[in-house]
């Protein structure tokens, strides 16, 4: 399978995925940030990350890109875009993004055969990635998520002590567990950092996609792993964030433990996508 696209800066890439194998990765390996061969490029993402995203920086990225005046494109030209893309801040692989969008909707599909939504969250959780093709750095875009207006936790990755030079970690009221929020708000109430997860959330909202709640909740929170996994910030849940945790979660293996397993056949499997992406989110979107 070879891919050539052409950026909106003029450059063109071809690539040829036909001959790639990822290695076996058994559950324990993954999302190791202690060593491995990328470990330095991972590492420089989240500190720049970490020291960046504070909540002045996060509500201009959403003045930018929430206008939504950017592309107009379908969901299949989206993912052919992501061709191009190699995701700075994981660990675990070092492949075009887009494979790991096929490679998702399929275990998804595997164990939920009869939820075609979930295989199309599948699809399409990564999507705002596009934004790395145009101008927004990787460290805005990509890896884990959390929250902005209130305490770093030592759940994410690197630790607190990764967020030493952001401009928020010494404000007297963000600097604190609840920040500007009040207990138990709701995460819908809450600025999260920004990345692919909030910005695709609200491309789908301001699309007025068909997709369910849950759909809804594990494209914006599929990243947000101090929460989901280090069960951190529930002190800011309510009832519904509780009652979507279980779908997030159950997201969650589909995302991460499909990066190490076959490559599917893309070519075979776009017609049965493509009725997905006309049931739910047809036709041309503004990005």
């Amino acid at each position: 399978m070879k891919i050539k696209l052409e950026t909106q800066q003029g450059d063109i890439k071809i690539l040829d995925l036909s001959d790639y194998r990822p290695d076996h990765k058994d559950i324990e390996e993954f999302r190791n940030y202690e060593d491995g061969k990328l470990i330095d490029r991972v590492k420089k993402t989240y500190y720049e990350m970490h020291s960046n995203q504070c909540l002045d920086f996060v509500k201009g990225r959403m003045q930018h890109w929430l206008k939504f005046n950017h592309l107009e494109m379908n969901v299949m030209e989206a993912l052919d875009l992501l061709n191009s893309l190699v995701d700075e801040s994981d660990p675990d692989v070092d492949l075009p993004n887009s494979i790991h969008a096929f490679q998702t909707a399929e275990r998804a599909r595997e164990a939920h055969p009869d939820k075609d939504w979930m295989h199309l969250t599948g699809l399409i959780h990564d999507l705002g990635k596009v934004m790395a093709l145009y101008g927004e750095p990787q460290w805005a875009t990509v890896g884990d998520t959390f929250p902005i207006g209130c305490e770093f936790s030592d759940k994410c990755v690197f630790g607190k002590a990764s967020f030493a030079q952001n401009p928020d970690i010494d404000n007297p009221v963000y600097s604190t567990k609840l920040g500007m929020y009040e207990e138990n708000c709701g995460l819908r109430n809450v600025v999260m950092s920004w990345g692919h997860d909030e910005y695709m959330y609200q491309v789908l909202k301001h699309n007025k996609c068909t997709l369910p709640e849950e759909a809804l909740c594990m494209v914006r929170f599929h990243s947000f792993y101090p929460w989901h996994t280090g069960k951190d910030y529930m002190y800011l849940c309510d009832d519904h964030d509780l009652n979507m945790l279980q779908w997030v979660l159950e997201f969650n293996k589909f995302d991460l433990y499909s990066k190490s397993e076959r490559v599917p056949d893309v070519e075979a499997l776009k017609p049965y996508y493509q009725a997905l992406i006309d049931k739910y989110m047809p036709g041309v979107m503004n990005w």
